[in-house]
């Protein structure tokens, strides 16, 4: 296995144990049912991403030797390189989770990943196939356009697999902690917000590792009372609309207006405060 699938195995199991001693939700129950249920829509769509595998290696592969992406063009070797390309690959991130909110047939995968009512760390890996695919083949250009490593990638998605599990997690973090590290990364009172039922909210707090893109693009939103938040889109919450099988038909059911809907509650105002 990979560094990331390691990093990923490591802090989900982790995260899982934890969340049964100090949760932030103490109403839930059925976590094992629950998180076998995503589990098995992860492994699904686990075997799309292995599948891109060559391809994205071939991708950096002639890309490198072409002489492509701006690390080469800027002469951004080691460390310096890294950082950039790490930097701007999240940028990117930002960008297509955007976009997944924004774009009417981009919605209809990513909206498997909002459907879930009671998220937890499992709720991190809970994507469609169809999502993966897509975002696996966005991700080759401006991977060649960065010119960037796969050690370097490697190193990315590690994180990223540590931060969303992280902030999908149903751990008591305290306040004060909280509102310091969504200085730097998302946080699981960001991310809580994010998949509330009210589209307001869900349309906001885009960030997959760091938290100043939202604050550098106005979509920042933060409240305080994260406990009164409802998950989900309104649709596709009861029981039998969790079944991994089940799961994977919603992309291609009717559809509404695109994004989520407007729930009965206030929308919260921006907030552009850390």
């Amino acid at each position: 296995m990979s560094l990331d699938l390691w990093v990923g195995l490591g802090v989900l199991v982790g995260l899982f144990m934890v969340e049964g001693a100090l949760p932030y939700d103490q109403t839930r129950d059925r976590r094992a049912v629950h998180g076998v249920r995503n589990l098995g829509l992860a492994i699904a769509s686990g075997v799309v991403g292995a599948a891109l595998a060559p391809l994205l290696l071939g991708a950096m592969s002639f890309g490198s030797a072409q002489g492509w992406g701006l690390c080469p063009r800027l002469d951004l070797g080691g460390l310096g390189g890294a950082l950039i390309s790490f930097v701007l690959f999240d940028l990117w991130m930002y960008g297509w989770h955007r976009a997944n909110h924004r774009i009417p047939f981009l919605w209809r995968f990513h909206r498997v990943h909002h459907t879930d009512p009671a998220m937890d760390c499992t709720t991190a890996l809970r994507f469609h196939p169809g999502e993966i695919l897509l975002s696996g083949l966005a991700n080759l250009p401006v991977i060649v356009a960065l010119g960037m490593s796969l050690q370097t990638f490697v190193l990315y998605k590690a994180v990223m697999v540590a931060v969303i599990l992280f902030h999908h997690s149903n751990l008591a973090v305290p306040a004060r902690i909280d509102r310091g590290l969504r200085r730097l990364i998302v946080s699981p009172s960001m991310h809580r917000v994010h998949h509330s039922e009210i589209r307001a909210e869900t349309d906001s707090n885009y960030g997959t590792i760091f938290s100043f893109w939202d604050r550098l693009f106005g979509s920042l939103r933060v409240r305080e009372d994260t406990q009164a938040i409802r998950f989900g889109i309104g649709r596709f919450a009861g029981d039998a609309w969790q079944r991994p099988l089940r799961l994977l038909t919603i992309p291609f059911l009717a559809e509404w207006p695109p994004g989520p809907p407007t729930g009965t509650r206030a929308a919260p105002v921006p907030a552009n405060r850390p």
